[in-house]
């Protein structure tokens, strides 16, 4: 039986792969965590795993040879240790994930890495500034999927954790592990008693079943399939025009002058 997913590789063989010369390696990096009362905890990576899978695809029938590593399905939920099964993974811990992950792929020759976000506790810019330093063979970038498309030109009431956007796309991707909206809360969050911080000048890590009501934050009560189709597609397209950019790029000539 023939691969129809080469990009994929946990779903790919040996005799897939040995043969392949990849430009560059794309690892979704999510978290579990509650997400209100109608999404499921893995929210995040089933997310992540069908963003990385679409764009690869795209990205891979127009010439880039691209390889997409299994999700890593822990995040910094450093405010949410006090939510049942919700896993924290300390910025600490990531950053000697990243060195073995980065160690091996570069060994290995693959010269270009992006790592794929899709949890807003994780923010690997100083973990790869650090790990850039040490390793000089292998360009390392990141990419938050939820910036990557204004939510405004599509969502009507977006907000930024099981919100209108993420039950969207659930709906399109995994219809079947979302609950019935109607038992879902509305998202509804508590301000913080700082004014900075409620202006975005400032920033404190928020405890969650403080700051939220029902651990979401954003109503998701005008969520449908069809704004997450539209959201994936466009976004996927984004995603791919990057990869493939990145997959010609010569990493020794990146700045025009």
């Amino acid at each position: 039986m023939s691969n129809n997913k080469p990009y994929i590789i946990a779903e790919s063989n040996w005799l897939d792969v040995k043969s392949e010369n990849y430009d560059l390696a794309v690892l979704p990096w999510g978290a579990t965590e509650a997400h209100n009362f109608h999404l499921p905890y893995a929210t995040d990576n089933i997310q992540l795993e069908a963003i990385a899978s679409e764009s690869a695809r795209i990205a891979w029938e127009e010439g880039a040879k691209v390889a997409v590593l299994p999700c890593i399905p822990f995040g910094v939920n450093t405010g949410q240790l006090d939510i049942k099964l919700c896993i924290n993974m300390n910025p600490s811990t990531q950053t000697l994930v990243l060195y073995d992950i980065i160690e091996s792929i570069q060994g290995q020759g693959i010269k270009k890495l992006v790592v794929l976000n899709g949890h807003g506790g994780n923010n690997f810019k100083q973990q790869l500034r650090e790990l850039q330093s040490k390793f000089k063979n292998i360009f390392l970038s990141t990419v938050d999927w939820f910036k990557v498309i204004d939510p405004k030109s599509i969502f009507d009431d977006p907000g930024d954790h099981a919100d209108e956007v993420e039950t969207s796309l659930m709906l399109h991707i995994a219809p079947s592990l979302v609950s019935d909206l109607d038992r879902a809360g509305d998202g509804s969050v508590n301000e913080s008693r700082i004014t900075a911080i409620n202006e975005g000048w400032a920033w404190a890590q928020r405890e969650w079943l403080k700051a939220t009501n029902d651990t979401g934050s954003g109503n998701p009560s005008m969520a449908s399939a069809e704004k997450g189709e539209r959201l994936l597609k466009e976004l996927s397209k984004k995603l791919a025009g990057l990869y493939i950019e990145l997959s010609h790029a010569d990493i020794t000539d990146l700045y025009k002058r």
